[in-house]
């Protein structure tokens, strides 16, 4: 709103609004279990704690967490909110990265454990970041990794450096 009112200016009525029916109760509602089991999945193949788990969603309860595994496990109805559902996101775009950027599964999570040399990791494991608790800390990694597919900071990988570039006689123009 601008400074003269309750009204808005022309150039506030002009911006567009942001489509918040992803954030409703409903969305929410059909995406929790299904996100809820992806992420157990992703977190055995890391092989997390319960404690790195919790560290991950912002720290429910222990009794909240489980009654959620639960209700995934028998397919049940609940909602997630929109911060542990960003932080599950956050979780299947690392999992997405590492899987773009290393050959195996294990290759990634031995990436995750390994301390790494980017200043944002601080010579930690990037697994330390992304189970610091804050959705920050998960959402740097994620951001990361999406740099890291598109050739920046990290090393290349055994299939990147076998790739010869094309010539020009390589090229057909048609």
């Amino acid at each position: 709103m601008s400074n003269n009112g309750p009204h808005p200016s022309e150039s506030e009525k002009s911006l567009p609004r942001l489509d918040n029916s992803r954030f409703a109760p409903a969305n929410r509602r059909r995406l929790s279990a299904p996100a809820l089991r992806t992420f157990l999945a992703i977190a055995d193949l890391w092989g997390l704690t319960e404690e790195q788990r919790l560290l991950i969603f912002g720290y429910p309860s222990r009794s909240k967490y489980h009654k959620w595994c639960k209700q995934a496990g028998e397919h049940g109805a609940f909602t997630l909110g929109v911060d542990v559902l960003t932080r599950i996101s956050a979780i299947l775009g690392i999992h997405q990265g590492l899987g773009i950027l290393f050959q195996t599964e294990q290759l990634g999570v031995e990436w995750l454990r390994t301390p790494h040399d980017a200043i944002i990791f601080g010579r930690r494991p990037p697994l330390d970041l992304v189970t610091s608790g804050s959705q920050d800390g998960l959402l740097t990694v994620r951001r990361f990794l999406d740099a890291a597919r598109g050739g920046l900071y990290m090393q290349p990988t055994i299939i990147d450096e076998a790739f010869a570039p094309y010539g020009d006689a390589e090229i057909i123009f048609r």
